[in-house]
């Protein structure tokens, strides 16, 4: 059994806190100082020490990952799914770990919005320099062009981006469940365009620029001997400055800095400047959305700051666990009217498929998916891609 340096450094405290414990009252002042010292270790940063290189592979092959015939993520040599757990007792390796595999997946889920359901990747803002920060969101040919149906995803918050609905869910169940590309690939089958959205695209990082202090010895006037006295001081002081960032950043991990896209700086502003600049141009008479989880949220507030363009251009918005607020948001009265008679949201319950469910807010009717939604996944396929009128209700129970 291994012991971490980090026990071997506070192994001594702990022994020492013991021993004074056991005395009478005078050893008290003893004990707070201890105590005091103990609260001053950043445990996080000790563990670091511990840690192998945060150096992970850059594709699935790497991580010797791939995904089957049946679009499950497995170990190319074992068969077995992915393990978390890769090395014991190093959870923020092990999530580092999650989070470098979590990355290729991205990109490998755009390369299946563009190879396998024929989408176009479209970098915005639309008039962005080459040097300013972009995003992108993807479309199908005719989005904008089709004169009948446009269908718009918007998935929830979190590390989740354009195509998926939960990380989790793609690696530890199925592509199906935890992307939306069974929506896309029957919204073109039936004839819709479709616009996915990307609405946790808001930055860009880039690694903090190093600052580079001008050393006061080039003063001319100085006298020689000072001059020499500042520079052993300054010399120290990177030495103690050096010293302490190895302490504090023994991977010499990257110091990063948010760069924020324009006009796209959040999940509301991105769904409305999608809605500006590509929505509102589409020649389809009828628009619907399927928005999950903060999605929801996000198109609540499109429609305050674009009621009438919206209430004119939509017909049908499917919600999944949404967590939007109409009060919190301070949508009109006008506004939660439009949502009762052209909005459902399905959410977690155990009750069966489409019983209703009590809320709080009377913005639009809730009902059950008939199963958990925690992380959406298989129960995101309750969306309906249609609300024509008497058609509704029959689409909706066929979609689930």
């Amino acid at each position: 059994m291994s012991i971490s340096l980090s026990s071997l450094i506070l192994l001594p405290i702990w022994i020492n806190m013991a021993q004074i414990q056991q005395g009478g009252p005078d050893e008290k002042e003893k004990t707070t100082a201890l105590k005091d010292l103990l609260s001053r270790i950043d445990l996080d940063e000790l563990m670091k020490k511990d840690e192998p290189p945060l150096d992970f592979p850059d594709t699935l092959e790497g991580f010797e990952y791939a995904f089957n015939e049946k679009g499950q993520l497995r170990h190319i040599k074992t068969g077995e799914p992915f393990v978390f757990n890769y090395r014991e007792d190093l959870h923020r390796w092990n999530q580092k770990r999650y989070e470098a595999l979590g990355e290729i997946i991205t990109k490998y889920v755009y390369e299946l919005l563009e190879k396998d359901c024929n989408l176009k990747k479209i970098s915005i803002p639309v008039d962005a320099t080459e040097s300013e920060p972009k995003s992108f969101i993807f479309m199908s040919e005719d989005a904008l062009t089709n004169p009948q149906k446009l269908m718009v995803l918007i998935h929830g918050s979190g590390v989740v981006r354009a195509g998926q609905w939960a990380r989790r869910l793609i690696i530890n169940e199925d592509l199906d469940s935890g992307t939306q590309i069974p929506f896309i690939k029957r919204a073109v089958a039936e004839g819709y365009g479709v616009i996915v959205l990307n609405p946790n695209e808001n930055y860009i990082e880039v690694e903090k620029p190093k600052i580079h202090v001008q050393s006061s010895s080039d003063s001319s006037d100085e006298p020689a001997e000072k001059r020499e006295r500042k520079d052993k001081v300054s010399k120290e002081t990177k030495k103690r400055r050096d010293f302490y960032e190895k302490y504090r950043n023994p991977q010499r991990e990257k110091e990063m800095m948010q760069l924020y896209i324009r006009e796209n700086g959040s999940p509301e502003e991105h769904a409305i400047y999608v809605w500006d600049h590509f929505i509102a141009q589409a020649a389809a008479e009828n628009v619907f959305f399927v928005a999950h989880s903060y999605g929801g949220l996000a198109f609540v507030e499109l429609m305050i700051q674009r009621e009438a363009d919206v209430k004119n251009k939509v017909t049908a918005v499917a919600l999944t666990d949404s967590v939007h607020n109409v009060w919190h948001q301070e949508a009109g009265k006008t506004i939660r009217e439009w949502m009762r008679e052209n909005c459902c949201n399905w959410v977690s319950s155990s009750e069966p498929l489409d019983t209703s469910v009590e809320s709080m807010l009377p913005d639009c009717p809730r009902v059950s998916a008939d199963r958990q939604t925690v992380d959406c996944g298989k129960t995101c396929k309750i969306a309906s891609y249609a609300k024509e009128t008497e058609q509704f209700k029959e689409q909706q129970q066929e979609w689930i």
